[in-house]
């Protein structure tokens, strides 16, 4: 495999562990601005809605660009955000680097898919596309913890300039391992964007925001369950982090090859059993053995359902998989914008540290409820299961 694929890796990897490198680190952040802990939720909700924006947005304004420059003004972005949020004096202005951060990953995303697909043959362009999101899972099982551990080592702030230096090394990366690929200076997304039409991509869509809305709902707060519930000690917060990201990559993996073989049905069972699994979770988290298992089934579970409904959307969009790329990558931060602030309105309403998990439970059971609307609004047409 060429080598420019694993440069798109590793800006994957920054970019996955931007997002949520600072959960671990929420209660320093909010003890060191003195916010509560719901105010500081709000850098997890504040990056994915401008990862929708920027998913959609930044996509169509440089869809005419040559794409390895593209490619690299979107981490000349990611660069500036992770830098101000290093130097940040107040909350504002570390949300403000979150939001800069977030603008280029939706982008990097869809349009380092393409970049990727065009430099191997025809045959091998899901093993290219593969190759690049192996960043994002790698952060989720390495990158977190790593991220959190700095953070704690020496204070959160080092984990933003490691993101900034990581940033750097991958603009060079790019820059000398991936090839020139032109654009047609003609192309928009026009055409791509009357995808919005169909009633099953909307269902999709919605489908995607409930379901990530109901893992994040929970992970986002989850070092405050750890420590305040479970009775861990913050040192241990890192290392139980590994287990989520470990659970996220075998999910990921069993997740593709169920909705090959069953799509719509594979994604009910996940949903159920992530309704499920969030439930024992907040029953059970006062008991440490039960927060391990339930950790990781729930990176299990709910990473498991990403490869169907990425698969789900696409299918009903055959003409049209950019602009269905971005939207689905819109909808999967919005939804974890959504978990994030539904979770802390529970907590800020003193339902206490496990609420947010039950809030996960809600969001997920509604996006089973929309998955049986458009199944059965399917009924005459290929239902995908």
């Amino acid at each position: 495999m060429p080598m420019g694929l694993y440069a798109l890796a590793l800006g994957a990897f920054a970019i996955g562990l931007t997002e949520f490198g600072i959960v671990g680190l929420l209660p320093q952040v909010a003890n060191e601005f003195h916010v509560s802990e719901q105010v500081a939720g709000y850098l997890v909700s504040g990056y994915a809605l401008s990862v929708a924006v920027g998913a959609i947005v930044l996509t169509a304004i440089m869809t005419r660009y040559e794409r390895r420059i593209t490619l690299i003004m979107l981490m000349a972005l990611f660069i500036l955000g992770n830098l101000t949020s290093a130097i940040a004096e107040n909350y504002s202005i570390l949300m403000l680097g979150r939001i800069i951060a977030a603008l280029c990953h939706g982008a990097f995303f869809s349009i380092g898919a393409v970049v990727a697909a065009g430099m191997v043959h025809t045959n091998k362009q899901a093993a290219a596309i593969s190759i690049m999101f192996l960043g994002l899972t790698v952060s989720n099982v390495m990158g977190v913890p790593v991220g959190t551990f700095l953070g704690l080592k020496f204070g959160w702030r080092s984990t933003f300039w490691v993101l900034a230096i990581i940033g750097i090394i991958t603009m060079f990366c790019i820059r000398l391992l991936v090839p020139v690929i032109t654009v047609d200076n003609k192309s928009n997304l026009k055409n791509e964007f009357r995808v919005f039409k169909s009633p099953q991509v909307w269902i999709s869509i919605f489908i995607s925001i409930f379901t990530f809305g109901g893992v994040i709902g929970g992970f986002t707060y989850i070092a405050f369950i750890l420590t305040k519930v479970s009775q861990f000690q913050t040192s241990s917060v890192p290392w139980l982090l590994v287990l989520f990201g470990f659970g996220t990559f075998i999910g990921n993996i069993i997740g593709g090859k169920m909705a090959d073989k069953a799509l719509n049905k594979s994604i009910a069972i996940l949903l159920t059993f992530l309704a499920i699994v969030l439930a024992i979770f907040a029953l059970t988290a006062e008991n440490q053995t039960m927060t391990v298992i339930s950790l990781f089934l729930m990176g299990s579970v709910g990473l498991a359902i990403a490869p169907g409904l990425q698969l789900r959307i696409m299918r009903y969009a055959p003409d049209a998989p950019t602009a269905a790329s971005g939207a689905n990558i819109a909808a999967f931060n919005i939804g974890n914008a959504l978990g994030a602030w539904f979770g802390g309105i529970t907590l800020n309403a003193g339902f206490g540290f496990t609420s947010p998990l039950w809030a996960g439970v809600v969001l997920s059971l509604t996006g089973l409820i929309i998955l049986s609307i458009g199944v059965k609004l399917n009924t005459n047409k290929p239902s995908y299961y």
